[in-house]
């Protein structure tokens, strides 16, 4: 049970759930959390350049290469102050210079001729600093097949492919493994970038194996923190790409020339300084991947995978649809879920709340009605005894038939109204 005030379960692809462990630890050192008041007591504000926070520092740092399973020193990673979005600006101003072509493949839905939000979000970025994007679509609900990417790797020379490996907005998951390895042996210069705000810490990802050249993330899904860090983990290959630029990055916030060096010091547990970090937030994460790093990643991933496999064969059994119908597009930490024919967002998530659990409307601005967002990540998964996904699945089926059965007394309200028949 958690010792939290009483409140709706969060039950949408982030933020999500977090550990009771996770929230104390935000009010350092060893907070007594006096959850009756909702305030945090026994905790005080500390240096982000004293000891205690810079061996706190690093070893977060330390913890987040055996979270992205790479041992290979010559890769960096990097926790900054700022969204998952902070991420696209990094690989943007650091990793490709203006006029550099770069491959964005698209999972999911957005408006008619792109198929992903995100991943069009992300062309935008690489616009901004003077990349060319090249965007390779799919189907609604879909991801370009490897023969599509081989294809347009071989057309032209390109700096980074960039892939969504869930996109938060449909429930769709790439195949990272499988393309990463395309494009080593299709064009092995190119740098392989994915965005995995939605997939760090739900879904299996091995950075050395799978020769990932960037992953970024955020603090607020899977990971079970609260929003405000953007997290990434660079190889040598990037950093070296870095190194090597013809021209300075154009940013200044977002320069790996500022804080490369800020990095490299925390994981040694210098001291050093850029701009501040959030002690709290820090603490946060070096508290949750404590829990995470607690058993076998390959655990996490499978108790993912078990959940995700519930929530879909529930939504079956209601007569429900997907908007990711093929398995292997499917993604274990969410579920995008079409609404009925006839059934609006409004009708049913209001009555989900009623029963305190929250899931998410549809994010594609011309279907935002016509699905939902079932997010199932992080403790709701890995504390069973929560019982937050047998909560939303009873919810979600009792709210459903709540629907249905005021649609048919409205129906025949406005029938009798309208004298088409008389109800005795």
């Amino acid at each position: 049970m958690s010792a939290q005030a009483s409140h709706p379960t969060l039950l949408i692809p982030g933020p999500i759930e977090f550990d009771d462990a996770v929230l104390g630890s935000m009010a350092h050192p060893s907070a007594l959390l006096a959850y009756q008041t909702t305030l945090i007591a026994g905790g005080f504000s500390e240096s982000h350049v004293g000891p205690a926070f810079v061996n706190a520092f690093g070893e977060t740092l330390s913890m987040l290469r055996k979270l992205f399973i790479t041992t290979d020193p010559k890769s960096q990673p990097f926790v900054i102050s700022g969204s998952g979005t902070l991420g696209w600006d990094f690989v943007a101003a650091n990793l490709v210079e203006k006029c550099d072509e770069v491959l964005v493949l698209h999972s999911g839905i957005w408006h008619p001729g792109r198929s992903g939000y995100f991943a069009d979000s992300f062309a935008t970025c690489l616009s901004v600093y003077g990349a060319v994007p090249t965007q390779l679509n799919a189907p609604i609900g879909s991801r370009p097949s490897l023969d599509e990417i081989g294809a347009e790797l071989k057309r032209k020379s390109y700096k980074a492919i960039t892939i969504t490996h869930t996109d938060t907005s449909t429930g769709v998951l790439s195949d990272v493994k499988a393309v990463s390895e395309l494009v080593h042996k299709v064009s092995p210069d190119t740098l392989v970038v994915v965005d995995g705000v939605c997939s760090v810490g739900c879904e299996e990802i091995r950075f050395d194996g799978w020769g990932i050249d960037v992953v970024l993330t955020a603090s607020q899904k899977a990971i079970g923190v609260p929003a405000g860090l953007c997290i990434l983990m660079v190889s040598g290959r990037g950093i070296d790409r870095f190194k090597a630029r013809r021209t300075p990055p154009p940013a200044y916030f977002a320069s790996f020339a500022n804080w490369l060096p800020i990095m490299q010091n925390y994981e040694a547990k210098k001291p050093s300084y850029f701009a501040t970090p959030s002690p709290q937030l820090v603490r946060a994460l070096h508290t949750s991947l404590s829990q995470i790093l607690s058993v076998p990643l390959d655990y996490r991933f499978q108790k993912h995978k078990e959940a995700s496999q519930k929530v879909k064969k529930a939504v079956t059994e209601l007569g429900l649809r997907q908007l990711a119908d093929k398995p292997e597009c499917q993604a274990n930490g969410m579920t995008a879920i079409y609404l009925p024919e006839g059934v609006a967002a409004p009708d049913l998530l209001p009555k989900l709340m009623a029963r305190g659990v929250v899931f998410a409307g549809g994010l594609h601005k011309e279907m935002a009605t016509k699905y939902f967002r079932f997010g199932h990540m992080g403790v709701s998964v890995t504390n069973s005894d929560l019982g937050h996904i047998e909560k939303a699945i009873e919810a979600l089926k009792s709210s459903l038939a709540e629907v249905y059965i005021d649609k048919i007394s409205y129906e025949g309200f406005e029938m009798q109204h309208l004298g088409i028949y008389s109800v005795s």
